[in-house]
């Protein structure tokens, strides 16, 4: 080995799954709630249509509201729980 080459081996940090879980749930429910606002201020534009698809059970009407910020948030922990374990199985082989 040459002079002043040092070799070191780096290892990839684990993901906290718990504050993934976490930043992704509050990212939707803002995300959700920020539309739903958008909504409010201009009513006619269609873009609660989708939401019929990807949350099911919602409506703009109290529950229905209520429901899809509920449907977000776990959204947002099915996403940190997959992928936040994905990638420390990943990680941890490679």
């Amino acid at each position: 080995m040459a002079a002043g080459y040092e070799t070191t081996t780096s290892r990839v940090s684990q993901v906290p799954i718990i504050t993934l879980g976490l930043s992704l749930s509050v990212f939707f429910a803002i995300s959700y709630l920020l539309c739903l606002a958008f909504i409010l201020i201009i009513p006619d534009v269609g873009m609660h249509e989708p939401w019929f698809q990807f949350l099911p059970g919602f409506s703009l009407s109290a529950p229905g509201i209520l429901l899809g910020l509920v449907e977000s948030v776990a959204y947002g922990w099915y996403v940190g729980l997959l992928f936040g374990w994905l990638f420390n199985f990943f990680a941890a082989r490679g």
